[in-house]
């Protein structure tokens, strides 16, 4: 079976041996790196797919890892760490990782995390084919073809999770959307720390498109609900 190349970036071996044992059980190719320098070395030699990142490595701190790669290559990261803090998990995205999994985790949730990023990873190639639409909306500005956003004719740094927000909230001005509905679209799932994931998704998301995060002008939250985009004139 064609399946992705997965990086498994992790230290410790009962764990690495896990991940890699039921990625093999489920047709994964993978590669396998015990440290933040190897990881370096086969990303850039080997250019997998998806990368799945423990923090705690050995020679250096996994959102070094993240900075790094992301200096060259925009795959899919997953962190897969036991900083179970807010404060790690928005480190970690704000550095450019697209998920992050808390330890323990379960191998059910985990394979579906890949299906989803697979699948994303689809969409995104079909959208550049298809989409040729420029979004709007006072200063921000998004190119649905070429994968972009601007504000004030800057472009954005955004994750590709932050993009995916962006661009189905931008799709959607004006409508409430549930946090079901997000993660569903997002994540293609509803586990129970979706949510808080697409919470602190949303708070490095207006980091980059608020000028106030506090009083924010693009996107609003329905507490307990969701969140809308609002139209900017």
């Amino acid at each position: 079976m064609n399946k992705n190349l997965i990086l498994v970036v992790e230290d410790d071996a009962p764990v690495r041996n896990l991940i890699t044992t039921t990625l093999k059980t489920h047709d994964y190719r993978y590669l396998t790196a015990p440290s933040g320098e190897t990881a370096i070395v086969e990303a850039s030699s080997h250019n997998p797919d998806i990368m799945l990142l423990d923090l705690g490595l050995p020679d250096m701190d996994g959102i070094e890892v993240i900075k790094k790669v992301r200096t060259w290559s925009n795959m899919p990261i997953i962190v897969i760490s036991a900083r179970s803090e807010d404060t790690d998990k928005i480190d970690a995205l704000d550095a450019g990782a697209d998920d992050y999994l808390t330890k323990p985790f379960s191998v059910e949730e985990l394979l579906a995390r890949l299906r989803v990023t697979q699948r994303r990873l689809a969409m995104m190639q079909g959208e550049v084919q298809t989409e040729s639409a420029i979004f709007q909306n006072g200063s921000l500005r998004i190119d649905y073809a070429a994968g972009c956003a601007y504000l004030d004719g800057e472009e954005l740094h955004l994750t590709p999770i932050e993009y995916k927000l962006l661009s189905l909230l931008s799709k959607n001005v004006g409508k409430v959307l549930t946090h079901t509905f997000i993660t569903q679209k997002i994540w293609g799932s509803s586990w129970d720390n979706d949510v808080a994931s697409l919470r602190v998704f949303m708070a490095t998301l207006r980091k980059k498109i608020e000028k106030q995060p506090n009083a924010p002008r693009y996107i609003q939250t329905h507490i307990g609900v969701g969140y809308r985009m609002l139209k900017v004139e």
